[in-house]
Parts: C-alpha cells; sequence; structure tokens
C-alpha cells in the first residue's frame, strides 16, 4: 500500500510514547482534586514558593475537559466520501475532489491519570467540490486515548482513536454518504489559566478504499489531514496554597522560638531558659548529679559496662527480661521470666515437651512432641527414590502402571495426617538442561496432582525439578541414567 509504511511508522511512534511512563506521576504532577487544597507539593514539603506557582498549571488526574475547537480540514483528491448511487455509472459527479473546508466541533474528554485519559468529539466540516463547486457539509464523530506528559505548563501529547464521517450534499453532487476513519494525531497544550488551555492539534484521518472509486487500488487507506486550535476547560483542579514556613529554633534547645524566652542561648524547661545556678543535687548519691541522670532516684550499681549511665542495669544477662520480673538475672533465659525453659535444646518447650530430658529427632515424624523417634516402616518406605513410578516418553504423563504405588503412599500420608513431603522430578542428562529442569518439575507436579486428587490436602506437598543436577549414578552408561530418571520423596520438618 502506498500509505502503509507511513502509517506504520505514525502507529510505532505513538504507541512509545502512549506506553512510556511520564515522570509526573498522579504525586509529582502538583494537586489532585482530593488534595489540592492540602498546601504540601509533591516531594512532601510545605508548599510556596515558585515551584508551586508552576505545579498549579500541570495536568491533575481525575480531570475533566471541556472544549471547541476550530480549524482546517484537507481532503486527499482520492477520499472515500462519494454518491454511491452514481458512481459507476458517472465517476467524475460521483466522486468529486473536495476543497479545503472550515473545521468547527466540541470535545470532551476524561483523564483519571495525569498522563492518560480519553475523548469524544463532534465537529462539522464545511466544504465545496473543486470542478462543480457543490457545498458538502461533513458531520464527524470521533472517540480517541490521549497520552500526554504533564509535567510542566506546555503539554505536548499524542492520540489515537476512531471514528466516522458522515457527507451531506445536494444530490446531483456528492449526495450522502459515511465512512468509518482510523486516525492518530500529535499535539500540544498550553495552560493560561488554571481552568483554560489553548490546544493546538494536527491529526492525519484513515478511511479504507472503496471498491466503487476506480482511482483508488484495492488494500489503499486514503488520508485526510486536519489543524485544530481550540480551548479546553478544566473543571477540579484549585490553586495552590503557600503555608507559612515552620517555626525556627534559633538557638538549637529544643524550644520553638515562639515558647522560647531566651532566643539566643540555650536552655531547659519550662520556657528555654539557662536552669539557675544552683548546688548540684544527686537524690540517689551515685555519683551522677540529677540533671546528667536519667534515673535520678535509682543509683548506679556499676554493673554494665562503662562509662556509667546512672542507671541500674536491669538485664545483667543480656536476655532482653528486665528486672524484677527476671527471675534468673544471672542466666539468660526467655519471657515471661528469663528463665530457661528447654533442658534438652530441641527448640520445644519444657511445658509442652513430652520429653523434656531427650531432644526430639527432627525427621519429619511427630516433631512437635519432643521426644526422640524412629520412623514406621511404613513411613520409611516413601522417604528416598520411589521406585515403580514411570511416565510418556517425554512427557510429565504418568503410566497407568504407577498408580498402586501412589496409592500406597496416599494411604501412608492418609494414616499420618500430620507428615508433609517434597516431591523431587529427577533427569538424566541427555538433552538441554533448561528442557529436562522443566520436564522434572511438571512430572513433580504430576504426582502431587494425582494424590491432591485421592484427598490428600496440597498444602502438605511441596514439589521441585531438579533435573539433570543431582546424579545418583553415571549418566556415562544407560543403567546409570536409568537410575538418574528418578521421583524421590523426602519428609518435611515442621
Amino acid at each position: 500500500m502506498r500509505t502503509s509504511s507511513y502509517l506504520l511508522g505514525l502507529i510505532a511512534g505513538v504507541s512509545a510514547v502512549a506506553l512510556v511512563p511520564s515522570r509526573a506521576s498522579a504525586a509529582e504532577a502538583g494537586f489532585s482534586m482530593a488534595a489540592s487544597d492540602s498546601g504540601v507539593n509533591a516531594s512532601g514539603s510545605a508548599s510556596g514558593g515558585a515551584d508551586d506557582y508552576w505545579h498549579q498549571f500541570r495536568p491533575t488526574p481525575m480531570a475533566l475537559e471541556l472544549g471547541i475547537y476550530g480549524g482546517v480540514a484537507l481532503f486527499s483528491k482520492e477520499h472515500n466520501l462519494q454518491n454511491l448511487e452514481t458512481i459507476n455509472e458517472s465517476p467524475a459527479v460521483g466522486h468529486q475532489a473536495l476543497k479545503t473546508g472550515l473545521d468547527l466541533g466540541l470535545r470532551a474528554g476524561f483523564y483519571p491519570l495525569s498522563w492518560l485519559g480519553a475523548e469524544g468529539e463532534l465537529g462539522m466540516i464545511a466544504t465545496k467540490t473543486k470542478d462543480s463547486g457543490d457545498k458538502a457539509n461533513l458531520w464527524t464523530y470521533r472517540l480517541h486515548a490521549v497520552a500526554q506528559y504533564p509535567a510542566y505548563r506546555l503539554v505536548p501529547f499524542v492520540l489515537v482513536g476512531a471514528g466516522g464521517m458522515n457527507m451531506r450534499s445536494n444530490l446531483t453532487g456528492l449526495g450522502k454518504d459515511k465512512d468509518p476513519e482510523f486516525h492518530v494525531g500529535v499535539g500540544v497544550k498550553y495552560a493560561i489559566l488554571q481552568c483554560l488551555s489553548a490546544r493546538l492539534d494536527f491529526r492525519d484521518n484513515f478511511m479504507q478504499e472503496n471498491r466503487a472509486n476506480p482511482s483508488i487500488e484495492d488494500g489503499d487507506l486514503v488520508q485526510n489531514f486536519e489543524v485544530l486550535l481550540g480551548v479546553s476547560f478544566t473543571l477540579g483542579r484549585t490553586p495552590a496554597e503557600t503555608a507559612p514556613p515552620p517555626p525556627k529554633d534559633s538557638d538549637g534547645d529544643g524550644f520553638l522560638d515562639p515558647q522560647d524566652a531566651c532566643l539566643a542561648v540555650p536552655g531547659v524547661a519550662p520556657n528555654g531558659c539557662p536552669a539557675p545556678v544552683a548546688a548540684p543535687v544527686d537524690t540517689d548519691k551515685d555519683g551522677i548529679v540529677d540533671a546528667s541522670d536519667p534515673c535520678p532516684t535509682e543509683a548506679e550499681d556499676g554493673a554494665q559496662p562503662a562509662p556509667a549511665d546512672g542507671c541500674p542495669n536491669k538485664d545483667a544477662d543480656g536476655d532482653g527480661v528486665l528486672l524484677p520480673d527476671d527471675k534468673c538475672p544471672t542466666e539468660k533465659g526467655v519471657a515471661p521470666d528469663g528463665c530457661v525453659h528447654d533442658k534438652d535444646a530441641d527448640g520445644i518447650l519444657d511445658d509442652v515437651d513430652k520429653c523434656p530430658d531427650q531432644p526430639e529427632t527432627k525427621n519429619g515424624f511427630e516433631d512437635a512432641d519432643g521426644c526422640p523417634d524412629e520412623l514406621p516402616k511404613e513411613v520409611a518406605k516413601f522417604a528416598g527414590v520411589i521406585k515403580g513410578i514411570q511416565f510418556d516418553f517425554g512427557k510429565a504423563t504418568i503410566r497407568k502402571e504407577s498408580n498402586k504405588v501412589l496409592d500406597d503412599a496416599i494411604k501412608v500420608l492418609t494414616q499420618y495426617n500430620e507428615l508433609r513431603i517434597m516431591i523431587s522430578g529427577h533427569t538424566d542428562n541427555v538433552g538441554e538442561a533448561a528442557k529436562n529442569i522443566e520436564l522434572s518439575q511438571a512430572r513433580a507436579n504430576s504426582v502431587k496432582e494425582y494424590m491432591v486428587s485421592k484427598g490428600i490436602d496440597t498444602s502438605r506437598i511441596e514439589t521441585r525439578g531438579a533435573g539433570p543436577n543431582e546424579p545418583v549414578a553415571d549418566n556415562a552408561t544407560d543403567k546409570g541414567r536409568q537410575e538418574n530418571r528418578r521421583i524421590e520423596f523426602k519428609l518435611l520438618q515442621k
């Protein structure tokens, strides 16, 4: 097509701009309707100054724009507006070139984001045919998405959308016709006031060819251009407010100037002036005067490392339980009383440990009772390599002959409902490593899905695909590779 390369290039450019996130997000773009009167700018500081003055003109989210426009429309000599009743009988009458037309219309837009919105337009183009001078009025209706860069008062934008053109002319000329159109455009807005902006658009309208027009080849798009100048009224934007500067603390004593009676000299409560000179007082007699002692009524005991801080050390054993709650002050313990409650150091406190003098065997079986134990034979049978689970070649489909092994495992999991397992899939090293890892994961998932379908809770089973990375035999032999293609179960500790 004569316009295909142009159209593809323009669409690519519009898409690239529309999809790049603006660095002026909803928070950066100035003032939203919900927070416009807060007096705080995008960086979180108090508003005020020249920067806030420019912020007030930027696009904001949740904005509604209403506008009018005027301009000119330039039609291709191969435009698709024609009298379909006479085009075949008299092409020269049924399809005539159009003069540059006066373009007028209304538009409304809604911008949920400061950089992205949608608009609708209704318009009329008044023109004449070049040869006969017949009047031809075109009525347009369009919808399009608009992406704009909302960082400044001057806002560039791109748009893309679709609509239609309806032609109304005298019946001896072009007659009546209506055609769909696809359009793209670029332009710029300039905020004259907060609620008033000027706008300039350049549009390219594409209309599909009609076989009735002998001057247009099959598959072509015809292009009609517009240059539009308009004004838009923005609803919901409010002026930036200037907040007063925060009060100062001239002498840095923690008392702000309005409350500080001695602005030039650091002081103390209650009025920010220096304390009266008097003999130092040491109520607890620990050698640290009250003015510097955070615990003036409790004597320093010397138990904590130097330097002394004026307070007794309430956590000498460093277990986080302070006196007087720590019943074992010289032994590092646990809350609530600061004493040791796990004699066998198996991580299970003595009050719930059924064997407080014997550590728990962490093997995934009854790990919460605190007692040593061995796996029952029926459980141990399903820990490690599980023989008898077979799959279709190169697939994750379980063969029917594997069902008995899997059903036996399900019986054990049903009987011991506290058990949790990890199902690992393994392959040999034949083929691509990534494909083997993917296949091993899929096979492990297939085993899990089978067990879940038989009533095992999915939260009790985890899966992983190890691929060829954990061989148990030599991959250089057929026997070794066969051993490496396996499914393993591992009991998980709680």
